[in-house]
Formats: C-alpha cells, sequence, structure tokens
C-alpha cells in the first residue's frame, strides 16, 4: 500500500539570543555525534551526546512541536551566530518546519508568549506567523551583510592617528579559514569586505568597543586578531598592536551591500489556522 504524503506547516518569526551559551541549533559531541549508543562510553561528553544543555531550535521546537501535537520538526534559519555571541536588535529570521501535525489551529501568540516566558534573559521570539515553504529558502539563501559590537582587549597603546586612518573606510579581507572552524570548512582564502564605523575607550585602560558592518560570511573575530596573519587587514595589523575579541554581538542583519533594511517584502500569511501554512 502506498503511504500518504505527509503534511508540514511552515511558521516564521525572529528570535533574539541574549545568552552567551545558546547554539542555535542542536549542539552534538563531535566525538559520539550524540548516537545513543556511542555517547554512553563517550568521555567528551560524558554521555550527554550535546556539549550544550539547550538551543534556540529546541527552545523553541519544544512549545510549537506540543502546539501542533507533533515530535517532528525542523529548524531553518537565515544563517547562524557562534554559540558564544549574542543575537541582539531585531533579531534573525527564522522558520519551524512542523511534519505531520495533529492540531489544527494552535494559537501562535500563546506559543510565542510561552517560549519568552520560559526563556526570560536567555532568548526571546516575536513576530510569530504562518508562512510557506518558499521562504524557507528565500531565508537560507538570502545574502545579508550584519552589523556587529565587540568588545576588544587591545595589548599595548593605541594611536589616535591610525584610527583616524582606517576609520569609515570599506577593507577588502583576505581571510583563510580559521583554524577553530578548519575540521569543518575547507581551507581557502575567502575575500570579503569590512568596515569599522567607531572605536571608543571601553570600561577597562585596555579595552575598546568598536561597531563592525561586514559582508556575509566574514569571521568576525579573525577580523579583529589577525590569527597569525591568516585574515589580512586585521585591527591588530591596523593598529599595530595584538588585539582579541572578548566578546561579540550582532546588532543589525543589513542588505547584502550594508544598508539597513527599512521594510522587507512580507509573506504574512493573514488566513488562520492549519490551511494557511500547509504544504
Amino acid at each position: 500500500m502506498q503511504s500518504l504524503p505527509k503534511s508540514k506547516v511552515f511558521v516564521e518569526g525572529r528570535y533574539r539570543k541574549l545568552s552567551r551559551d545558546l547554539p542555535q541549533t542542536v549542539f552534538f559531541c563531535p566525538s559520539c555525534k550524540g548516537h545513543e549508543r556511542r555517547r554512553k562510553k563517550c568521555t567528551q561528553c560524558e554521555g550527554f551526546g550535546k556539549l550544550t544543555r539547550d538551543s534556540v531550535q529546541e527552545l523553541v521546537g519544544w512549545v510549537l512541536a506540543k502546539g501542533f501535537g507533533t515530535r517532528k520538526h525542523k529548524f531553518h534559519g537565515s544563517g547562524r551566530e557562534d554559540v558564544d555571541v549574542r543575537m541582539l536588535g531585531k533579531g534573525r529570521p527564522f522558520i519551524v518546519e512542523m511534519i505531520d501535525p495533529k492540531i489544527t489551529s494552535p494559537d501562535l501568540a500563546e506559543m510565542e508568549k510561552t517560549i519568552n516566558d520560559r526563556n526570560e534573559g536567555r532568548l526571546e521570539i516575536h513576530g510569530l506567523h504562518w508562512t510557506e515553504k518558499s521562504r524557507v529558502r528565500v531565508i537560507k539563501e538570502e545574502k545579508h551583510a550584519k552589523r556587529y559590537e565587540a568588545r576588544v582587549t587591545v595589548d599595548g597603546d593605541v594611536d589616535p592617528a591610525k584610527v583616524a586612518e582606517f576609520l569609515g573606510q570599506r577593507l577588502q579581507l583576505a581571510q583563510q579559514t580559521p583554524n577553530r572552524v578548519a575540521h569543518r570548512r575547507a581551507d581557502k582564502v575567502r575575500e570579503r569586505w569590512i568596515e569599522f564605523e567607531t572605536f571608543e575607550q571601553g570600561d577597562e585602560p585596555n579595552q575598546w568597543v568598536t561597531q563592525v558592518v561586514t559582508e556575509h560570511g566574514t569571521y568576525v573575530k579573525e577580523s579583529i586578531s589577525g590569527e597569525d596573519g591568516r585574515s589580512e587587514p586585521s585591527l591588530a595589523s591596523l593598529l599595530g598592536v595584538p588585539c582579541h575579541c572578548a566578546e561579540l554581538d550582532v546588532l543589525e542583519i543589513l542588505s547584502a551591500e550594508g544598508e539597513t533594511v527599512v521594510a522587507e517584502p512580507s509573506t504574512r500569511i493573514l488566513s488562520e489556522g492549519f490551511g494557511a501554512g500547509l504544504e
């Protein structure tokens, strides 16, 4: 007997990640991969199967899955940030694909409130609404520049004249794949642009705060440290002193050219209930 195709519902929103210990998706242990049998003897995760307690995917998905009456769902994000990087501003677009839901008309506003109440101080979502399958490709493939704020530790004196030479200038970067991601990314040189918009003294004598706008795919931490010449130029090479990115936040998702997106194309489906997002 031929099985019937599974129904799917798509729900879209934005998330703000306020914690520095929360990955976007499930952070499986690289040694055991979370495998049910292998993880029992895994020394890296001590049998947990993951390297973090939870993720944006799980905190959002658990509530939505219960509301839709299904255990199967997929999380699609418009890019991602590192686990220790906060996602601030208006948040990052995401879509949750609910597979074979049994509940036809869950209250999206109520589920949004539940997620926010449960995760106060760690995670916020907003604008949860029905959407369509075609939006998944849009948010996953559309290129966006980002505005970041970085707290930088500088090992030496900062020369204001050197800062004036590069501040506000769009610089061309050549970045070799960083060592921290070399195990999962091809080792090659990528060309990107970056613009240091501000550079101000922080709370400590050797601490500075900079806002930067970067092309999609830029390794921001390495654009600050230089990683022993693997990223050139870098803030460290421009200042002539060692620099380290102590903290990093995403402030805004921009257009591909680095402009503020005033109004995004509306794909919100205003119809209520299951049929609005059914594939």
